[in-house]
């Protein structure tokens, strides 16, 4: 079987597939529709996110049968069509779901100690210490929309405090002891933190809107390592000067290109992001939380153990 590679990733990926017999030709630089006029001459495709497989795309793989996508979602691809077609779809969430839950994890403390505020000022010859007083995550009650991968990883992050968590899944039955299964209007009434382990899907983009915001009781803290599509970043920060939001930590943003690499297409800051990036009790980062030196190797690894498994 002849595989394309057009993103870079572990070499590992490539060495263990040569091992098995694949052949692997490599094209980081060619332009998509230079893809789409040789993509007919292989049997597999290797892609992260440099651009979006289409059904024009699809119509032209006409040999195609895998698509292996070195991250968790499949929302660059064209699922359904590529279904149609037989052609095997393969992502690799449980490559990353441990450094995603870390992460998260990571965000919250910093978020309630104060930790990315308090250092910016000790940096610059300042120590608040009343004025950097943290809250304790001991007895707060943690909402997660989407109890898949990533959501059950950050759940089993919460084992080690004396919390409550809750989840809300479109799926059914998927409580474990770890979290408690529930609807959308009961996490919304009990959450102090809400943490969001979504695809990007029709029903999730957007998601998290003035009206969504509003509908949660109490005032809470936000944290997003989904997909950015699924906050609406102006109505974000009204939550936030308002109060009713307390704090963020995103590592994604709605202003993200499809291919995650780049912030603004157009080098234009909007007037929301500029917000944020000036708020103290908001935490960013771009786009790392499955970006670990663990989780590079692992996402390439689950990819090779599903084409052995499924075409060896």
């Amino acid at each position: 079987m002849k595989i394309l590679h057009i993103d870079t990733n572990h070499p590992l990926l490539l060495n263990q597939l040569n091992d098995l017999g694949f052949k692997n030709d490599e094209d980081y630089a060619s332009s998509k529709s230079a893809i789409e006029a040789k993509i007919h001459l292989y049997d597999g495709l290797i892609i992260r996110s440099r651009f979006s497989i289409d059904k024009n795309f699809l119509d032209k793989a006409t040999n195609l049968k895998f698509i292996g996508r070195v991250g968790a979602g499949l929302e660059n691809i064209d699922c359904e069509y590529a279904t149609s077609k037989n052609i095997e779809l393969i992502a690799a969430p449980e490559g990353n779901r441990n450094a995603v839950g870390e992460h998260t994890l990571g965000m919250l403390l910093s978020l309630f100690n104060k930790l990315n505020k308090a250092d910016n000022e000790v940096k610059n010859g300042k120590w608040f210490r009343e004025e950097n007083r943290g809250i304790e995550l001991d007895g707060k009650t943690i909402g997660l929309i989407g109890y898949g991968n990533m959501g059950k990883s950050f759940a089993r992050k919460m084992r080690g405090f004396d919390v409550q968590v809750l989840c809300y899944d479109v799926k059914p039955n998927v409580s474990d002891k770890n979290s408690m299964q529930v609807s959308l209007s009961e996490l919304q009434e009990n959450a102090d933190v809400l943490s969001l382990h979504t695809p990007e899907t029709a029903l999730t983009k957007n998601m998290v809107n003035a009206n969504f915001i509003n509908s949660f009781k109490k005032n809470f803290w936000l944290l997003n390592t989904a997909r950015g599509s699924s906050v609406v970043t102006k109505d974000l920060v009204t939550a936030l000067k308002a109060g009713k939001i307390l704090g963020a930590g995103l590592d994604v943003l709605e202003y993200e290109k499809t291919s995650f690499e780049n912030l603004f297409s157009d080098n234009k800051m909007p007037e929301a992001f500029t917000y944020l990036i000036r708020s103290e009790n908001v935490l960013l980062s771009p786009h790392i939380a499955g970006w670990t030196v663990e989780s590079h190797q692992k996402l390439a690894q689950t990819i090779i153990d599903k084409i052995k498994q499924k075409f060896y």
